[in-house]
């Protein structure tokens, strides 16, 4: 193969430097997560704005913007990194008691709370050198290009409707049910459709103005419309608020569990029919004949198996 004059001064090091300073957009920022010292990584951006004869990144305001050309080295870059990486980590057997693998992953704070704990320490235990890096996933995450250009391995969250143009695991489906302080009027009396509707609702702060999550967008396709009067963008903060007030949290009963003994809460069924919630692992044609990759959705399917055990049982009995 011959190759051009422009070969012999590039390496795979630049090319990474390259793709983290253009998505950072922050050399400080590329300089920590790539491990390097500030002016290396400034010498760095000097020669690849030498090589590709563009400044690359440029200031604008209080921040750093790529130019048009930095915008489209993007994926070619991080197709090279991928390509490089799978040319030796898959041309042998992935062994995760050895392996030093960047394990990626998004997920969605609605979770059950065990579930990232959990998964956390059973890749920790069965690969201990090993990295963990946790991304949040809000509903309108662009994670369709996170998935493409390698930024993220897999992501986890529910779905009304899955996409189809990516790989799709199902993790479990979950019954939509609401949680309210044990002091709550609904405890003791229970409620009806118009009843549940007026109560105070929280919901997750959206994530830009009307956006609606899963319960509102099913309620919105029966012509209804809740009272929402609190908002909060961390879904882990909400119950403690449930329990000191009379708010209602709708969403898994999984999720709801968890805080029911912990906090004075209860778990009511609301009078509004709900489809059940499902949960997947959604990931990139890129990663699905990865072997490292396909270690860290079988421990995502293992977590989620063990954690549905104990209600599975409670069905049966």
């Amino acid at each position: 193969m011959k190759y051009g004059p422009m070969f012999d001064r590039i390496d795979l090091h630049l090319i990474r430097v390259l793709h983290t300073v253009l998505t950072e957009r922050s050399v400080s920022r590329s300089a920590i997560k790539l491990g390097m010292y500030q002016p290396a990584v400034s010498a760095s951006l000097k020669r690849l704005r030498e090589l590709a004869g563009d400044p690359l990144l440029v200031r604008s305001g209080a921040s750093m913007v790529p130019t048009e050309a930095a915008l489209r080295m993007i994926e070619p870059a991080a197709a090279i990194l991928r390509s490089a990486e799978v040319l030796f980590s898959d041309a042998r057997a992935f062994d995760p008691a050895t392996a030093s693998h960047t394990f990626s992953l998004a997920a969605s704070d609605y979770l059950d709370p065990f579930f990232l704990p959990q998964l956390v320490t059973q890749v920790k235990a069965a690969a201990p050198q090993c990295v963990i890096d946790i991304h949040p996933l809000s509903r309108d995450a662009d994670y369709r290009t996170h998935l493409a250009q390698g930024a993220v391995d897999v992501v986890i969250g529910n779905w009304a409707k899955p996409p189809d143009d990516l790989h799709l695991g199902r993790l479990f489906g979950d019954e939509v049910v609401c949680l309210v302080a044990n002091h709550h009027p609904a405890v003791r009396r229970g409620w009806d459709e118009a009843a549940w509707l007026a109560a105070e609702h929280i919901a997750p702060t959206p994530t830009h103005p009307g956006a609606r999550g899963f319960i509102d967008d099913h309620l919105a396709s029966l012509g209804l419309t809740r009272r929402i009067s609190a908002r909060c963008p961390h879904f882990g903060l909400i119950p403690a608020m449930v329990a000191g007030s009379l708010l209602v949290l709708t969403t898994g009963r999984q999720y709801c569990e968890r805080y029911v003994g912990g906090l004075p809460v209860s778990i009511l069924v609301p009078p509004v029919k709900f489809p059940r919630m499902m949960y997947y692992q959604l990931w990139h044609e890129r990663t699905h004949a990865s072997q490292a990759a396909r270690w860290l959705r079988e421990q995502i399917k293992s977590v989620a198996a063990s954690l549905r055990a104990p209600e599975t049982q409670r069905a049966a009995a």
